[in-house]
C-alpha cells in the first residue's frame, strides 16, 4: 500500500464517521480564536475555554485587548501556562494588530505570523478553521499521529510533517484533515496507551500492523 493509498482510506473512513470536526475552542470571531489558540500552547483547551470565558468579558475586542496593561492582563490568565510570557505577547499582538492592520485579524497564515506571539502553528490554525485556508497546523497529536499511521516517514520537525500531509491531503479537506488527527490523537490514538481495540482506522494504521502481534 503506498502512503497516498493509505491517506485515502482514512479520508474515506473519517468523512464517514467525523464529517464535520470541531475546534474545541471556544470563540465567536477571529479575535476570539487568535487569543484562544495563543492561549493553548502547551495548555489543554478544556482550561483555556475556562479562562477566556471572564477574559473576553473584560476584553470583548481588539480594541479593548490593545488599550490594556500586560499587568491586566496577567490577572486573567494566571492560570495558562506561561502566563507572563503569553500577558506579554497579546497585548503586543493586539496593538499590531490597530497599528498594521485597521483592526482586522489577517486572513493570510504568513502574514499572521508577522503578530508578536504567533507562530507558524497558530497561524495555520486561524487561517484553516476562520478563512478556510488549505493551511496544516501541525502540534503534539498530529506530529505523532502522522507517524503512527504512516503517513510521514521518520519526520524530524512538525514542518516536515506539515509539508509531507499537505501533499497527501486534497486542499478542501487540508482544515478538516487538521482536526480529523488532532481529535483522533486527543482521544484513541493518546501518546503512552494508544486504544487500538477502539480505533476504526486500525486497519491501514502501520502502528498498528506493526505491534499487533506483540
Amino acid at each position: 500500500m503506498t502512503t497516498q493509498e493509505r491517506c485515502n482510506l482514512l479520508i474515506k473512513w473519517f468523512e464517514a464517521n467525523m464529517p464535520a470536526p470541531q475546534s474545541e475552542l471556544h470563540y465567536h470571531s477571529p479575535y476570539e480564536l487568535l487569543v484562544a489558540v495563543v492561549l493553548s500552547a502547551q495548555c489543554t483547551d478544556k482550561r483555556v475555554n475556562i479562562v477566556t470565558k471572564s477574559f473576553f468579558e473584560k476584553f470583548p475586542t481588539i480594541e479593548k485587548l490593545a488599550n490594556t496593561t500586560q499587568e491586566e492582563v496577567l490577572e486573567e490568565i494566571r492560570s495558562i501556562s506561561y502566563p507572563n510570557n503569553k500577558a506579554k505577547h497579546l497585548v503586543a499582538m493586539a496593538r499590531q494588530v490597530i497599528e498594521d492592520f485597521h483592526g482586522e485579524i489577517p486572513a493570510n497564515a504568513e502574514t499572521l505570523q508577522l503578530l508578536q506571539g504567533v507562530g507558524r502553528k497558530t497561524a495555520n490554525v486561524v487561517a484553516s478553521i476562520i478563512y478556510n485556508q488549505p493551511v496544516m497546523a501541525v502540534d503534539t497529536h498530529v506530529f505523532r499521529i502522522a507517524e503512527r499511521l504512516g503517513l510521514t516517514e521518520n519526520s524530524k520537525s512538525p514542518f516536515e510533517t506539515e509539508k509531507v500531509l499537505t501533499e497527501l491531503f486534497p486542499p478542501e479537506l487540508i482544515p478538516k484533515a487538521h482536526h480529523w488527527l488532532i481529535l483522533h490523537g486527543r482521544y484513541v490514538c493518546v501518546a503512552r496507551k494508544p486504544k487500538c481495540d477502539q480505533c476504526g482506522i486500525s486497519p491501514w494504521c502501520r502502528f498498528f500492523q506493526e505491534h499487533k502481534n506483540n
